[in-house]
């Protein structure tokens, strides 16, 4: 009996290990994911002026299906229209590397959006962000992502 537990606990424990590859500075690598975290926060909160400082002066954003963004243009592209939010945005990172005063990650991302009449739909899609160290922050760079 005690080795059929073993084997259940091993299997649960490995079930919620992701595979993840970090690459750099582990302070740099924690900040990364430190503001990763926030940007969904920023999301889910529709906290435009927080989504915006997520991101570098010259950023651009190519999201799925259309043009590449930058400057005004990427806050036009958060801002939900009224009685429209973001109930649920999670990043999920496979890797992250770092290189001086520039790093990259790549992964998955998922949502959930609730409509003004209360439905909810789910998204899930992978991405790659370039991200760039301004004044000893972390700040999005180049941000592309597209459904799956």
């Amino acid at each position: 009996m005690k080795f059929i537990t073993k084997i259940i606990l091993a299997l649960t424990i490995f079930s919620q290990v992701q595979a993840q590859t970090l690459k750099g500075n582990k302070e740099d690598i924690n900040q990364i994911i430190e503001n990763t975290k926030a940007f969904s926060r920023y999301v889910m909160a529709s906290d435009y002026k927080m989504i915006a400082s997520s991101y570098t002066e010259d950023a651009k954003i190519f999201p799925n299906n259309t043009i590449i963004l930058e400057g005004e243009d990427i806050i036009k592209y958060w801002t939900l229209p009224k009685g429209i939010s973001t109930s649920f945005h999670k990043i999920t990172q496979t890797e992250i590397t770092v290189v001086e005063d520039t790093a990259y990650d790549y992964g998955y991302y998922e949502g959930k959006t609730k409509q003004k009449d209360g439905q909810i739909s789910s998204w899930q899609g992978k991405y790659v962000i370039v991200w760039k160290k301004v004044k000893g922050n972390w700040k999005m760079h180049l941000d592309i992502w597209n459904n799956i």
